[in-house]
């Protein structure tokens, strides 16, 4: 049975080098083709993987005991997403587990087995995409973010030799400057492991500075912030290839940020599209898809998922 639920789920090529993947939130009851069919986004980042506990390796949906990886949710549904032309990105981490400890990389003492949790999930979902959210105190957790690369590294390595595409995603909150300390020495422990790191995805939003208030104009400075990073960690990688690797997530309207001055519209969208599409970006999301169905107008979809395939 399993063998034929995972033969419904195949993805047969990569993801498009361009793509709007909106995160999907997966403690709803929310179908994935049935919102892909009536928002026309394709393409989903699940949010979140988690492990059961702070000691824990073994993952979950949210990291509930019910909802195992094993258990294999969302098959049948992410085979009839892939039928209309979707697929999905499985995110782990979250500002929920980083902040509990119980993201994969701080919760598991076990390169080999945070490996093993990895390889199971891709080929249980059949996906060329793994998004690692990392945020919280898991931005100050070293052990846990050098556990967490060199178990990447060694998935990287057994997807090649299996002959499987696979690429990693950093999805990291940035600031109107770019990145800080903390999220730059992620992605260098990425690069002194030797792990690639294909998409650096900056949240573009919840910047609580009390100054930010044009949402686009920071959105994109972050993003010129960040190709100066990423070029100072990968000095030998042109503009073009650097721009290759970046990604952006907005959050639809009024964010975190108690004052509810930082308010994402629909121009600023509009603004970060025509931007990302200039610069050869990988990808685009918002937090979340839910979050789009307002009146259900899916108003950023309808503004951001033409970037896919472009």
């Amino acid at each position: 049975m399993l063998g034929l639920r995972l033969a419904m789920c195949v993805a047969t090529i990569a993801l498009p080098a361009h793509v709007y993947a909106p995160y999907f939130e997966t403690w709803t009851t929310d179908g994935l083709t049935t919102t892909a069919e009536t928002s026309g986004a394709r393409y989903f980042t699940l949010a979140f993987l988690a492990t059961l506990s702070k000691t824990s390796c073994t993952l979950a949906w949210n990291g509930r005991k019910s909802d195992l990886v094993a258990n294999g949710r969302y098959l049948s549904d992410i085979a009839s997403l892939r039928a209309i032309g979707g697929d999905v990105i499985p995110s782990f981490g979250g500002w929920s587990a980083d902040q509990r400890g119980t993201e994969l990389g701080d919760s598991c003492k076990s390169v080999n087995k945070i490996a093993a949790a990895y390889e199971a999930v891709v080929t249980q979902y059949d996906v060329t995409r793994l998004d690692m959210d990392i945020e919280g105190r898991s931005l100050r957790r070293p052990a846990g973010i050098d556990r967490r690369n060199k178990a990447l590294r060694l998935v990287e390595k057994w997807a090649a030799a299996h002959g499987r595409p696979l690429q990693v995603s950093y999805t990291l909150s940035a600031l109107p400057s770019g990145l800080n300390a903390s999220r730059i020495a992620v992605l260098q422990n990425a690069r002194a492991n030797g792990t690639r790191v294909d998409v650096v995805n900056i949240m573009a939003f919840d910047y609580y500075d009390g100054a930010t208030i044009d949402m686009g104009a920071a959105a994109i400075g972050a993003t010129e912030a960040l190709l100066v990073q990423l070029h100072a960690l990968w000095p030998a990688k042109t503009r073009t290839e650097i721009a290759a690797r970046v990604g952006i997530t907005l959050m639809p309207g009024v964010d975190d940020y108690p004052r509810g001055t930082e308010e994402t519209s629909l121009v600023d969208a509009m603004r970060v599209y025509d931007y990302a599409q200039a610069n050869g970006f990988d990808t685009l999301s918002i937090w979340s898809i839910q979050r789009d169905q307002s009146g259900g107008t899916w108003a950023f979809s309808n503004v951001l998922a033409p970037f896919t395939g472009l």
